[in-house]
């Protein structure tokens, strides 16, 4: 616990220091609150922008960061340093993983307020976010610690990043990729959240999630093994 407070502790201290990483947090959030306000259009769904920004903010967001952070820390040797500290990987990815993510949770509970949920669609959209950035966060990690050098991070990254954003919003227009997006965690979340007034959610959405999550984690792993830190 003390390693993992530690890293934490140093994550928020970096993250307010690195313009490039903080304004991944704040983009989506003020986006939301501009286009919902300013946008009215006949016709135009209920919270629109809302949705579509918040499924879009969950996929991008922690896993460009946490992709960022590891391969730079890894490019400095610092992930190094703190193996040879006996930090473990999922200490290690506890500590970065809890910092990013209460960024994110930070910037969801915005683009909630943004919506006008009640109390109980408010906690369920949170929920669903929640699952959604912890999906974001392993796979990201996975990408951070497999990569050599940050460059080489984002190179990976952006393509990935691509397709989780933007497939819920492609699966709307063609039925052949809605059927491949129905096992990517991205549609799943997209759909839970447009459901957050009537608290409805599919058990078969979750097990997506989850099987998406321990895939992440997996590749985390081996990854953290491959680089030589495990």
């Amino acid at each position: 616990m003390n390693n993992i407070c530690a890293i934490f502790k140093k994550q928020m201290k970096d993250t307010f220091k690195n313009k490039t990483i903080l304004i991944q947090f704040v983009m989506f959030p003020v986006l939301t609150i501009l286009m919902n306000s300013a946008v009215k259009i006949d016709g135009m769904p209920e919270r629109f922008f809302v949705n579509l920004f918040a499924a879009m903010y969950a996929a991008m967001a922690p896993l460009t960061s946490i992709a960022a952070i590891i391969a730079e820390e890894k490019e400095k040797n610092t992930l190094r340093v703190l193996r040879m500290s006996n930090v473990k990987p999922h200490e290690y990815l506890l500590g970065v993983g809890s910092s990013v993510w209460l960024a994110c949770m930070l910037g969801s509970a915005v683009i909630c307020a943004a919506g006008n949920y009640g109390l109980k669609a408010s906690l369920f959209f949170m929920s669903v976010m929640a699952a959604g950035i912890l999906a974001s966060l392993l796979i990201g990690a996975a990408i951070g610690t497999g990569s050599r050098t940050q460059m080489t991070a984002t190179s990976v990254t952006v393509p990935v990043m691509m397709i989780v954003s933007f497939l819920p919003m492609l699966a709307t227009f063609n039925e052949t990729i809605a059927q491949i997006a129905e096992y990517v965690y991205s549609q799943q979340v997209s759909c839970m959240l447009s459901q957050a007034d009537s608290l409805h959610v599919e058990g078969f959405r979750l097990w997506i999630i989850a099987v998406n999550m321990g895939i992440a984690g997996i590749l985390f792993r081996a990854a953290y093994k491959k680089c030589g830190l495990a």
